[in-house]
Order: C-alpha cells, then sequence, then structure tokens
C-alpha cells in the first residue's frame, strides 16, 4: 500500500511525516485500489484525495490530521460537497489549514517532550548548515567531501551515545521520545550499539 505523506519536517523526517487522512463514518477507510489495467500488481493508496467517490471509490465525509507516529488529530473537518461538486479532491481547493496546523501543533509536543541540543551545539549545527549550503553553490565537489566526513563523524559519535544510553539502562521507550522519532527506530539504534 501506497502511503503518501503531505507534509515533512527537517528535524523529524519520516518518523513524523504528517497529512489529512480521510474519515468516512467516523473512522478511517481501508486503501483505494488503483485500476492501473492488467497484471499482479495493483496499487494502493490511502491518501485523502483518493476518496473522492469517482471510480467506485467511497466518498471521504471529513479529514483530520494525521502522522507517521500513529497519531491522529481529534478534530475533523468536514468535506464540503456541494462547493467541491464533480471533481476529483485533488482537483478542488480543499482547505487543509486545519489538518495542518493540527500536526503543526503534535510536532510542538514531540518538540517539547525531545532533549533540547544546548544553545552552543545548535548554534554551531546552522553554522555548518550555512557554510555547506554556501559551499555547495560554489564547489559542490568539496561540499560533498565535507558531507562525507561528517557523515562519519555522526556514525561514530552516535554509536558512542547510544552505548552510553544502552549502559545506563536506558529504555527504548525513552530514546525515541528524547529524538522525536519512533520506537523500532529507536531501539534500531540501542541494539548497534550493542554490537561492538
Amino acid at each position: 500500500m501506497l502511503v503518501e505523506w503531505d507534509w515533512w519536517t527537517v528535524e523529524f523526517g519520516d518518523a513524523h511525516a504528517g497529512a489529512a487522512g480521510a474519515l468516512i463514518g467516523g473512522g478511517e477507510p481501508g486503501p483505494v485500489y488503483i485500476d492501473v489495467g492488467s497484471g499482479p500488481n495493483v496499487p494502493s493508496t490511502t491518501h485523502w484525495s483518493a476518496y473522492d467517490g469517482r471510480h467506485r471509490r467511497p466518498r471521504a465525509e471529513a479529514l483530520r490530521a494525521m502522522c507517521a507516529c500513529g497519531w491522529r488529530g481529534a478534530a475533523e473537518y468536514p468535506l464540503d460537497w456541494a462547493t467541491v461538486g464533480d471533481r476529483p479532491l485533488y482537483e478542488a481547493d480543499v482547505d487543509l489549514t486545519g489538518p495542518l496546523a493540527d500536526w503543526n501543533a503534535h510536532l510542538s509536543l514531540v518538540r517539547d517532550k525531545a532533549a533540547p541540543l544546548p544553545e552552543p551545539l545548535a548554534a554551531l549545527l546552522v553554522e555548518i548548515t550555512e557554510r555547506l549550503t554556501a559551499t555547495t553553490a560554489d564547489a559542490p565537489m568539496a561540499a560533498l567531501r565535507a558531507v562525507g566526513v561528517l557523515e562519519r563523524i555522526a556514525s561514530r559519535v552516535g554509536r558512542e551515545a547510544a552505548r552510553g544510553l544502552v549502559e545506563d539502562g536506558m529504555s527504548a521507550e525513552a530514546v525515541a521520545t528524547g529524538l522525536g522519532t519512533t520506537y523500532p527506530k529507536a531501539l534500531v539504534l540501542l541494539l548497534a550499539a550493542q554490537d561492538r
């Protein structure tokens, strides 16, 4: 099944990607299958715009915010089918500001629970980003080399930090919250740190 996320942040990546989700009868409908003719693979999607009642598909009654982490917004935003008419939802001017605001509020809570970066480190990361961006424009090969160096540093230091958390008995749940990521990703980090 194809899950299409509409919103994404650099800070949380795919762990907290967001989208508007379709609601029918107060619940999330199953996937919509896309007819691409004959063949063994039938693609499907749960993107809100697929639930437009066309081609025997179900018609969404409302939208709500959803996040890849499993969070769902409490507010429901009814679709005005009188305004949409017979157009496909992806062509209609559907207002997604409500679900987007709810998802942003969810991210604020995730951010508040995450371990804060010390100010000097946060400033240094901003400076590195700015310098890498400028170098990319002037000397892309040098920027790519610098990125490789940073990836190796980050990998080594990340393993050391995770090893310290393992030695301190930190749970995968606590690591997931502190990093603003998912439990499976936190568990992989902790397990990789134990492979010496």
